[in-house]
């Protein structure tokens, strides 16, 4: 165990990636950091070791489909079809070290505070600020790890259930369990709200859009919040984050940008990819996500994803005759376009929290305030008369149909950036069936499945994790 301490720490200390175009560092050596330059860069480097397990464990949701490819299926089918027993040495794998390499780094800075030495112009607010975005980055990595291997949050017991360790210091020689979800939640939010008094700076040059500013805190409070089910809070939050000064795309316009785009008018934090380069080319989208849309009237169809329709013989049934022609299926696929490079890397975008705020006002029972965020959303991504179409539709809509209608335009919304398989876990854990090569496959309600077991080779290095 010390051993492989020793080695995760030294992969904390200076392992370094291939950087992404506007996450780039100037390497500062292989030294200890000391002052606020150099645990800028030390931070810099946790930030972009950010894996893109949001984007890849969509497989597991009803939004997704691994196309029709050998290697793709050797890769990702496994996630598909829900077989986490699966032991190909070709699938491909969920992230562990990284997340607990960048804990190790966002702890370092916490613990050494604000006895990290200032140099040049930096002023103590500048030591405030990499502390508070260390304390964001730590609260994420949490609310990635549990929604990835703990139990949903609203699933009856969760909060008494084990997930992952939460580890909050640096203390290499300490052997860890796994903590309870509840536990993790309230590090969060503990996390959040140490972020919250250290965080001022309000908007980051675009070369730094993946640094947590003041907005992305609200977002971050909002959107676990809405998770908790916490509605009251995650309104108040994301009322913040729509008075902060991002502004919707508006997909009417040929000129508009995706709204996960990185310099989009949306973008308030753009640290993901969220979709691989890998991911994305394996993707097709599924049926059930494509019959989300009406394809005449809501402009993200077209702007989210490609579609190819191929001209395949059929099999005749019988020799043709001379000048018979032979029948035709039209094969369509479609794909999507917002992932795969480092332009569509999003972490927090205003758009989400459009939504987030119609979910818990709907919840609370103030409908009208939620028609109100659900019609401004229309506005910026149907046509004229689909969006009259959307605001005479939800006009007399009961709370639950509401609620309903809600997580429908939460997924078209947020299709592929990383969000339907944690909203599934999060509302209705429903049974997903899935028919791939004439075979049927199903995740059953509140499916253990909805869980993805802790890695192999991590609990061969802690047996602790075993339980």
């Amino acid at each position: 165990m010390k051993k492989y301490n020793i080695l995760w720490l030294f992969i904390a200390l200076f392992s370094l990636s291939a950087c992404n175009n506007f996450l780039d560092i100037k390497p500062v050596g292989k030294v200890i950091p000391t002052n606020v330059d150099e645990y800028r860069a030390f931070l810099a480097r946790a930030y972009k070791a950010i894996p893109s397990d949001r984007g890849m464990v969509n497989f597991r949701s009803d939004e997704m489909m691994v196309r029709d490819d050998e290697y793709d299926k050797q890769s990702y089918a496994y996630l598909e079809i829900w077989d986490d027993n699966s032991t190909l040495a070709s699938n491909a794998s969920f992230d562990w070290i990284n997340y607990y390499s960048i804990v190790y780094k966002c702890n370092q800075i916490i613990e050494k505070g604000r006895s990290i030495t200032l140099v040049g112009d930096a002023t103590v607010s500048d030591v405030d600020q990499l502390i508070g975005e260390a304390y964001m980055l730590r609260g994420y990595v949490y609310y990635l790890l549990v929604n990835i291997y703990g139990q949903p949050y609203t699933f009856d017991g969760a909060l008494n259930s084990k997930a992952v360790p939460l580890i909050l210091d640096t203390d290499i020689e300490k052997v860890h369990s796994r903590s309870l979800v509840k536990d993790i939640y309230a590090s969060i939010l503990s996390d959040i709200e140490s972020a919250r008094k250290l965080i001022t700076k309000d908007k980051w040059e675009v070369i730094f859009s993946y640094r947590f500013n003041s907005a992305s805190v609200e977002a971050f409070a909002a959107r676990m919040n809405l998770y908790m089910g916490n509605w009251k809070e995650s309104l108040d939050a994301a009322k913040k984050v729509l008075s902060s000064g991002y502004i919707l795309e508006d997909l009417t316009k040929e000129e508009s940008k995706l709204p996960n785009q990185f310099e989009s008018t949306e973008s308030i934090v753009a640290l993901e990819m969220v979709m691989s380069s890998n991911v994305t080319r394996a993707s097709i989208v599924s049926e059930v996500c494509q019959s989300w849309y009406n394809e005449e009237e809501d402009k993200r169809f077209g702007k989210y994803f490609s579609v190819k329709e191929e001209k395949v013989e059929k099999e005749p049934t019988h020799e043709l005759e001379e000048g018979e022609e032979p029948e035709y299926d039209i094969i369509r696929t479609v794909t999507p376009i917002k992932g795969g490079k480092n332009e569509f890397s999003s972490t927090f975008r205003l758009g989400e929290f459009v939504i987030t705020a119609a979910e818990a006002s709907a919840q609370l029972g103030m409908l009208d305030e939620a028609k109100g965020y659900i019609n401004q959303l229309a506005a910026k991504r149907y046509t004229e008369e689909g969006a009259k179409r959307v605001s005479t539709e939800i006009a007399g809509m009961t709370k639950e149909q509401l609620i309903a209608f809600i997580g429908t335009e939460r997924a078209r919304e947020l299709a592929f950036e990383g969000h339907r398989w944690f909203d599934l876990r999060r509302t209705t854990r429903s049974e997903l069936v899935k028919v791939i090569d004439g075979k049927t496959y199903t995740l059953k309600k509140d499916d253990p499945r909805y869980v993805v077991p802790i890695p192999r080779e991590a609990i061969s290095a802690n047996p602790n994790l075993a339980n």
